[in-house]
Order: structure tokens, then sequence, then C-alpha cells
């Protein structure tokens, strides 16, 4: 079993910045491919950026050069940093661990979330 807690969420203003952060217990967290997902009102889970045990990441177009996700496998957190917030970034967001790497929600653990609100 891995145990997922995300915190740093928040209401900002459409330009600022906010740093999400996932602290994994449980099982050896530098195995699992981390990943962040988002559902917004009335839309489908999406996933919003991942990273591999070895720090590869991927990203949605959407969020391409605003957002950064990172590892510290020592202290078993994942992060996403997020640039540039827009409204259309509110939503609640998700961490989530996968054995195997993939694109799809296809994921073995997922955190409670924790709400992004952009105001205009």
């Amino acid at each position: 079993q891995v145990q997922l807690v995300e915190s740093g969420g928040g209401l900002v203003q459409a330009g600022d910045s906010l740093r999400l952060s996932c602290a994994a217990s449980g099982r050896t967290f530098s195995n699992f491919a981390m990943g962040w997902f988002r559902q917004a009102p009335g839309k489908e889970r999406e996933l919003v950026a991942n990273i591999t045990s070895g720090g590869v990441a991927t990203y949605a177009d959407s969020v391409k050069d605003r957002f950064t996700i990172s590892r510290d496998n020592a202290k078993n957190t994942v992060y996403l940093q997020m640039n540039s917030l827009k409204p259309e970034d509110t939503a609640v967001y998700y961490c989530a661990a996968a054995a195997i790497w993939t694109m799809t929600e296809k994921y073995d653990y997922w955190g409670q979330g924790t709400q992004v609100t952009v105001s205009s």
C-alpha cells in the first residue's frame, strides 16, 4: 500500500504561482511513477504531468512551459510547480502513484485531492 497526501492548494489570482506537494508513505516511493491529475467541475479528470521513477517528465499541452513536476526520493515527495496560473487551471488536483508508468489513469494509488482556484 502507498498513502498519498497532497498539500499546497489554495485561492490565487491569475498570473500567480503555487507549488503542490504530495507526500508518500508505505512502499518504496522511488520505484513508482508519479502523476498529477486534475478535475474541474463538470469535466473529466485529466493528466497534467507525470514523472518516471528515473525522473523523466511528461506534460499535458495545456500546462507545458508553465508547470514543472519534480520528485525528491529522499523525502518521498513529488511536487508540481505551477506558474502563470490561469482561471482554466481551477480544479481539484490529485496525486497518484503507478507501479508501471502510463499516460492513462491506470494508477494504483491516489491521494484525496487539493483544491486550486484561480481568480481572474
